[in-house]
């Protein structure tokens, strides 16, 4: 699970970076800007997470074949985006990242790894404030 979720967080920053370069409407500045603040996170995130794998002796993955089979998503087409397609999107990784988290975050509580409950629900309460602030956008 844990490889799925280092595999997610490296395709989600390229899916938002499709999203950061290929989104349309009246507000693609807020939400262009908006965007790259995700896959920023989305980089820290998988930062974070390889470098756990590090201190718990286990080697995370670091090739692009290695993703691609480690991720239980798929790529977004590569075309124009509006504005609420953009956030819809975004928002639909986030909730599944946040699940994810969620998965990861107990697992690691029934083996006492408090360094993997702590970061998980690091993660958690970001993907929340982030769907919270889509989820106001999308009214």
């Amino acid at each position: 699970m844990r490889k799925t979720y280092l595999a997610n967080l490296m395709v989600g920053n390229v899916m938002l970076h499709n999203l950061h370069w290929n989104v349309e409407g009246k507000a693609f500045k807020q939400i262009h800007e908006y965007l790259e603040f995700l896959y920023d996170d989305a980089f820290a995130k998988y930062d974070e997470v390889a470098e756990r794998m590090k201190m718990d002796g286990k080697m995370p993955t670091a090739s692009i074949k290695e993703y691609m089979a480690d991720t239980d998503m798929k790529e977004l087409e590569v075309r124009a985006y509006s504005i609420e397609e953009a956030l819809k999107e975004a928002k639909n990784y986030l909730e599944h990242m946040r699940e994810l988290a969620l998965k990861i975050r107990s697992e690691a509580d029934e083996k006492d790894e408090f360094a993997w409950v702590n970061l998980m629900e690091d993660h958690v309460a970001g993907y929340d404030k982030q769907i919270w602030f889509m989820n106001q956008s999308l009214v």
